[in-house]
C-alpha cells in the first residue's frame, strides 16, 4: 500500500475495511474470491440478507452505521464489530444482548473530532468517562475510537482531525485500557490518517464503484 509506504508503516499494520453496503451480494463474492474478508455495512436488513446469503465463507462483519435502540438486537447476534458507538445505552443494550455463545463484540468508540453539529459521535472530552465504562460491560471488547471528521481537501486539517483523535486513543492507553484500533480515513483522506496511526481504512467506492 502506497499510503503506508509514505508513512513509514508496513501494510500488515493497516487494515482495508470494504464498506459494502449498497453493494450486492455478488460484488462482495467477488471480493472474496479476491482476498478480502472484512466488510462494513450500514444498513442492517440489506446487511442480514448478505450475511445469510455469504454464510460460511469467512467474512467478518462490521457495522459502521448509526445504531438505533431498535436494531442492538440484531446487530449483537450477527455482527463481529461495531464502529459506531456514541451512548452508553447503545453499549449496554449490545452488552446485554450479545449471545453467550459468540465471543465478545468487537467496538469502536464513535467521537466527534470535528465538533460539527451534524457530526455523530461522542463529544471528545466525554469520551474517557464513556470509555472507563464500556470497557467494563461483559461480552463486549473495547477495541479504540472511530471518527469520520468533516471533509476537507486540506491536507493540514485531514492531518490535524486524525492527530486529534490519535491524541485522545493515546490518553486512554496511558489509563491502561490496551486499546489497538483506530478506525478512520476513507477514500479521499485515507493518507493523512494512516499517517497519524489508522489501523482500520474504510474504502468502498474505490473496490465497489460508485453507488446510488
Amino acid at each position: 500500500m502506497a499510503a503506508a509506504d509514505t508513512a513509514r508503516r508496513t501494510p500488515e499494520e493497516i487494515q482495508l475495511l470494504a464498506v459494502s453496503k449498497g453493494a450486492s451480494a455478488e460484488a462482495l463474492e467477488a471480493a472474496l474470491d479476491a482476498g478480502q474478508r472484512c466488510f462494513g455495512e450500514s444498513y442492517l436488513s440489506e446487511a442480514l440478507d448478505k450475511i445469510t446469503v455469504l454464510e460460511g465463507r469467512g467474512c467478518v462483519w462490521h457495522f459502521i452505521g448509526p445504531v438505533q435502540s431498535n436494531k442492538t438486537r440484531k446487530i449483537a447476534e450477527h455482527f463481529d464489530w461495531v464502529h459506531s458507538i456514541d451512548r452508553l445505552k447503545i453499549a449496554v443494550r449490545l452488552s446485554a444482548q450479545r449471545p453467550d455463545r459468540l465471543p465478545p463484540l468487537n467496538i469502536c468508540l464513535e467521537v466527534n473530532i470535528s465538533g460539527a453539529a451534524s457530526k455523530a459521535g461522542l463529544r471528545p472530552e466525554d469520551v474517557p468517562e464513556t470509555a472507563m465504562v464500556v470497557a467494563r460491560l461483559p461480552r463486549l471488547r473495547l477495541r479504540g475510537l472511530m471518527a469520520i471528521p468533516t471533509p476537507s481537501r486540506d491536507p493540514v486539517r485531514q492531518h490535524a482531525a486524525f492527530a486529534a483523535l490519535r491524541r485522545s486513543f493515546a490518553s486512554l492507553n496511558a489509563r491502561g485500557l490496551g486499546l489497538d484500533t483506530l478506525s478512520m480515513g476513507m477514500s479521499d483522506d485515507l493518507e493523512a490518517a494512516i499517517a497519524e496511526g489508522a489501523t482500520i481504512v474504510r474504502v468502498g467506492t474505490a473496490i465497489f464503484g460508485t453507488r446510488d
